[in-house]
């Protein structure tokens, strides 16, 4: 195999990494989704942390 080759080769497994990271992401959101549905106080607690979270944060 060629450099060249090698190269085209590295480039599509990064394609194909980005595209199974994206559809990873996807079902991560709906999953969560789903879970915020099904246990509405959870939900809402992890929403309150996240806002703690982020009003104590410093720039």
């Amino acid at each position: 195999m060629t450099d060249a080759e090698s190269g085209a080769q590295g480039v599509e497994s990064d394609a194909a990494r980005r595209r199974r990271r994206a559809q990873f992401l996807r079902e991560l959101h709906e999953a969560r989704e789903l879970r915020d549905r099904v246990q509405p106080r959870r939900a809402r607690a992890a929403r309150m942390r996240q806002a703690m979270r982020m009003r104590s944060f410093r720039w």
